[in-house]
């Protein structure tokens, strides 16, 4: 049954102030080598030019996952991308123009996919994360050193790291990935067993062309990979968060 308000109710909604909500975007892409996150050259104003996160408004008209998903689509050109709402944003302060409230989102994407020419329009720059500008605008090294942490804390257990990997890969690629999260070394035989033990790679008859030996290649099982994506699988040990 749907609620009648009374003309109190309505009358004490128009009194309140009136807020900006803003979603602002971690984008983490994985080039091979290092982890990255991509940012954008903007200040708050024509005298300030700093490095920011990706971002927009909340629309009239959306919920804040539309929005999102909106948003991240306008900045890399990509849909269907693993898009996860981190935190709530909402010190006073924060914003030097007006009093503006951020949900942040942290997103994985596939680099190959990635349409470059979108950075042009925005003027964005991939960083690798061990080596981000030293100042960010207002609080989004805050919003990044919180995705970096969830990330880690999700990639231990889940099989989160899959998502920024290109389709078909190699063990020692995966290795490199997972190194390149938790910013540490792991024991090449261990990381190979513990990963083949959970079945959720396909070993391919293909072999990578630039490997010296030729490493195999692999795919994601795609259906163990929707089973065990909430499950916890522990594929990082006494992980350092």
């Amino acid at each position: 049954m749907r609620k009648k308000y009374s003309m109190l109710d309505i009358a004490s909604y128009s009194k309140q102030t009136k807020y900006l909500v803003a979603l602002d975007s971690i984008i983490f892409g994985f080039d091979g080598n290092q982890l990255n996150i991509l940012l954008v050259k903007r200040g708050p104003d024509s005298t300030i030019d700093t490095w920011s996160l990706m971002g927009g408004w909340l629309a009239e008209n959306e919920n804040l996952e539309l929005s999102a998903e909106r948003i991240l689509y306008e900045l890399t050109g990509l849909k269907e991308v693993y898009l996860e709402q981190l935190y709530t944003f909402g010190d006073i302060h924060r914003d030097p123009i007006a009093r503006t409230v951020s949900v942040a989102y942290f997103a994985l994407i596939n680099v190959e996919h990635y349409d470059s020419s979108v950075s042009e329009v925005h003027h964005a720059q991939w960083f690798p994360v061990s080596e981000m500008p030293a100042e960010i605008l207002f609080d989004h090294r805050q919003m990044i050193d919180l995705a970096i942490q969830k990330l880690r804390y999700k990639a231990a257990l889940h099989p989160l790291g899959f998502e920024l990997l290109p389709e078909k890969f190699t063990i020692p690629q995966l290795q490199k990935l997972y190194e390149a999260i938790f910013q540490t070394t792991f024991d090449k035989r261990n990381f190979s067993r513990k990963i083949l033990s959970t079945h959720l790679l396909v070993k391919l008859k293909e072999k990578q062309k630039s490997s010296k030996k030729g490493a195999y290649l692999y795919q994601v099982n795609e259906e163990k990979y929707k089973t065990y994506s909430n499950s916890f699988l522990n594929f990082v040990s006494n992980p350092e968060f």
